[in-house]
């Protein structure tokens, strides 16, 4: 039997860790990737996963990923959760700063959904995941070097959606929109579910991954209960 392949791009302790624990449990072999993967030691020895060094900014590099990937089994699903960010007033921001924003959190996601698209249309099935946020449709005051990356992200995963969709690929873009609990950010007796769960949101990617292609979801808005929009 082969084994079914998930590669995590941008994989860190919030929500790459939910999905790779989550995605461990279903049986799909899990590859992390990121520049530090250092980092990952606890969740790598906790899960299993396959860390790979990886600066989604650079196609090389993101072309060994998948490469790597190849040698544990099929591709069948890609989560893109990197992200660029550079706040401040517009007459300030660094312009290399943004430039690195740009790169990562959307030049980042074309390199990573090209990847994949290729390994999927060979299959003729698979998903590939957009890690978005409130910025990806609100573009908010002194956040012009998050929000660019951000609706850049999105277009890219709606166009990928509508060529890929009638080739039985399912491309989905997630609008997280608040902050993901974390040690740093717990919820309260006084605030209850005030953040998302990861572990929630982990569940939300696998049944977007699981849709049957006749009721097929391009975007998901995921929000607390209490978080205005």
């Amino acid at each position: 039997m082969t084994t079914e392949v998930a590669v995590i791009a941008g994989a860190g302790s919030g929500l790459s860790a939910s999905l790779a624990r989550l995605l461990t449990r279903e049986g799909l072999r899990v590859v992390l990737a990121a520049r530090d993967i250092a980092k990952l030691d606890p969740l790598i020895a906790e899960t299993g996963a396959e860390p790979i060094a990886t600066d989604v900014s650079d196609p090389a590099s993101v072309e060994n990923l998948f490469a790597a990937a190849d040698k544990l089994g099929r591709l069948s699903i890609a989560v893109f959760n990197a992200s660029g960010r550079v706040r401040g007033p517009i007459a300030e921001l660094d312009p290399e700063s943004v430039r690195q924003a740009l790169m990562v959190g959307a030049f980042g996601g074309f390199l990573v959904g090209q990847q994949a698209a290729r390994r999927l249309l060979a299959r003729g099935s698979g998903s590939i995941l957009f890690t978005g946020a409130s910025a990806s449709v609100k573009g908010f005051a002194n956040s012009a070097g998050f929000a660019m990356p951000k609706f850049g992200l999105r277009g890219l995963a709606q166009s990928m959606a509508r060529e890929l969709a009638p080739k039985n690929i399912h491309v989905a873009h997630f609008v997280i929109d608040g902050g993901i609990a974390s040690a740093s950010r717990p919820s309260s007796a006084e605030t209850p579910d005030r953040w998302l769960s990861p572990d929630a949101i982990a569940e939300t990617y696998l049944a977007i991954h699981r849709q049957h292609r006749s009721a097929w979801t391009w975007e998901v808005e995921l929000r607390p209960w209490v978080e205005s929009f």
